[in-house]
């Protein structure tokens, strides 16, 4: 289930980018197509970060993790990079 979670980590956390990337960038250069963009990317992301939860709260249970790291790794869901930084710094030493 780990590395169903570090797969769902890494797409939630491009899924978030190119969500900002539509926003910041297309948006303001294309709107028609920042329109067309907007649902299907969207609703990627959401469906990813979904799972990115779920997940977590099944292996927080499986693998006993404290509070603090569990905060820890939900908070890397919603702030830009941070699920990168999940994986590298908390998921990457746990064992498969």
């Amino acid at each position: 289930m780990l590395k169903l979670f570090k797969i769902v980590a890494l797409l939630e956390g491009i899924s978030y980018l190119v969500l900002f990337g539509n926003m910041l960038i297309v948006k303001g250069s294309n709107p028609e197509l920042y329109k067309t963009l907007l649902f299907p990317i969207g609703m990627t992301h959401g469906l990813l970060f979904i799972a990115y939860i779920i997940l977590a709260i099944m292996l927080k249970i499986e693998l006993n993790w404290s509070a603090k790291k569990f905060g820890i790794i939900v908070l890397g869901s919603v702030i830009p990079f941070g699920a990168f930084y999940v994986e590298k710094k908390y998921l990457s030493t746990e064992t498969n």
